[in-house]
């Protein structure tokens, strides 16, 4: 058995010890194009389950674009709003998607994010009202930017919650509009037990967790119905996190692959692209043919 085929197994596995036989557990439907862990499969699930209505996403902790939980969407048609603190990461979303960004497809707001200026932000992308996808992970300020939150109205969210605070732990770290996540601290944004209440609060229910990862996932109450299985608790829907689980977490790169042929074609005004599309045809069929070679072997 390879090193593939292994770590397949071993989600197999992981799969029936944490979810059981249930079908409606969304563990059992995850994987992941561009997501971290198995984010893509989750949130496609979700909305195979309760359908699709506006294909709009508002996602703050974008990062670089490449791997977060709603560049799948993106790919797929969908349209919305990033926003990233980071200047390193700003310059590479700006860079790498500025045709997204320039046809209208993809907003991106470069700001740190706290609960008296979310609403702003989000507004001032033009979007408000009803979306079908919100994805919070700033690593910080989490809980209070989320309960912020107003100016629209999710069906679907996904909140990354403290791993190290597992149910029935109700723990939040306090407010700090000037907090910068540190890796060696646990002290930063919330439990997911402190989340769901929240999340329940404003009428959304806590449908799974990811297999690996410390993300939640909610949907609005009256989309729930028996499309997913209770009971809605955190203390049944925690996984630990397995942060080498998530590394090796197997990538489908069928979108990755479509997504670097739009690049080459016509999706990026980069230097490189515009010197490959200067290219003939012929010639650029075998870079592709070479990337999707490099892109599809074992980890």
């Amino acid at each position: 058995m390879n090193k593939q085929d292994s770590v397949i197994e071993q989600i197999k596995q992981d799969r029936k010890i944490r979810a059981g036989d249930d079908p409606r557990r969304l563990e059992h439907f995850g994987f992941k194009v561009h997501s971290q862990s198995d984010e893509d499969g989750i949130i496609e699930e979700i909305f195979n389950r309760i359908g699709i209505k506006s294909k709009v996403f508002v996602e703050f902790g974008a990062e670089t674009g490449r791997e977060n939980n709603s560049h799948y969407l993106l790919e797929k048609g969908w349209t919305g709003l990033w926003i990233e603190s980071l200047p390193d990461y700003a310059k590479t979303i700006r860079e790498n998607y500025q045709d997204a960004i320039g046809e209208g497809r993809l907003k991106f707001i470069e700001a740190v994010v706290n609960a008296e200026n979310i609403n702003d932000l989000i507004e001032s992308a033009g979007i408000t009202g009803e979306i079908d996808f919100l994805s919070v992970d700033i690593d910080s300020n989490d809980y209070y930017v989320y309960e912020a939150i107003s100016v629209i109205q999710p069906r679907v969210v996904c909140l990354e919650h403290n791993h190290s605070y597992p149910p029935p732990q109700e723990w939040i770290m306090p407010y700090d509009p000037n907090f910068r996540w540190d890796c060696n601290s646990s002290a930063y944004g919330a439990s997911l037990v402190a989340l769901e209440k929240l999340a329940r609060s404003k009428g959304m229910v806590l449908v799974g967790c990811g297999l690996y990862s410390a993300n939640g996932f909610y949907v609005r109450e009256d989309l729930v119905n028996d499309a997913f299985s209770p009971p809605f608790t955190p203390e049944r829907f925690f996984n630990p996190l397995d942060y080498q689980k998530i590394v090796s977490f197997p990538r489908r790169y069928a979108g990755a692959i479509s997504f670097l042929e739009s690049l080459l074609d016509k999706g990026s005004n980069s230097h490189p692209f515009k010197i490959i599309r200067r290219l003939g045809g012929g010639v650029r069929r075998k870079i592709k043919q070479f990337l999707k070679q490099i892109l599809e072997k074992d980890n």
